[in-house]
């Protein structure tokens, strides 16, 4: 092996062990907000025939609640979502898993994208930060 591929090949592997310890762990659920970072990139929204159907926390998706799906952090996580365009931003709790487009980072809810003013565009650059696990919902 030459030595630009063993380094390539070191490279990549230590990448794949840092991706590996902020994963996902067991159940599916990745790690809250301890040591996580902010992250950019593109914010979506469900759309309103999702409203009700069940989402992978078990939980309804309820397009006026401010929830998102998020493919790593704790279900519960709160995070902070800001519009890098205007510096808006809402705090929405994990539910979800998703989006599975590449480039986006957060799926939000009806609510919290309105809260955003991001409808009408459908898509946002955004910076994604961590808050740390919500209180338990009631009757959980």
């Amino acid at each position: 092996m030459s030595a630009g591929r063993l380094a390539a090949a070191v490279l990549a592997a230590s990448v794949a062990c840092a991706g590996a310890s902020a994963g996902a762990g067991p159940g599916g659920e990745g790690g809250g907000a301890g040591g996580a970072q902010a992250e950019v990139g593109l914010a979506s929204y469900y759309a309103d025939r999702f409203h009700g159907r069940r989402t992978a926390s078990g939980e309804p998706y309820d397009r006026d609640a401010f929830t998102c799906a998020h493919p790593r952090a704790r279900f519960g996580t709160r995070l902070r979502v800001t519009d890098l365009a205007t510096g808006r931003s809402v705090v929405v709790r994990v539910n979800d898993r998703g989006p599975f487009v590449k480039g986006r980072i957060v799926d939000l809810s009806l609510a919290a994208a309105r809260a955003l003013g991001i409808v009408e565009r459908g898509l946002a650059r955004v910076r994604v930060e961590p808050l740390g696990e919500a209180a338990p919902r009631p009757g959980r």
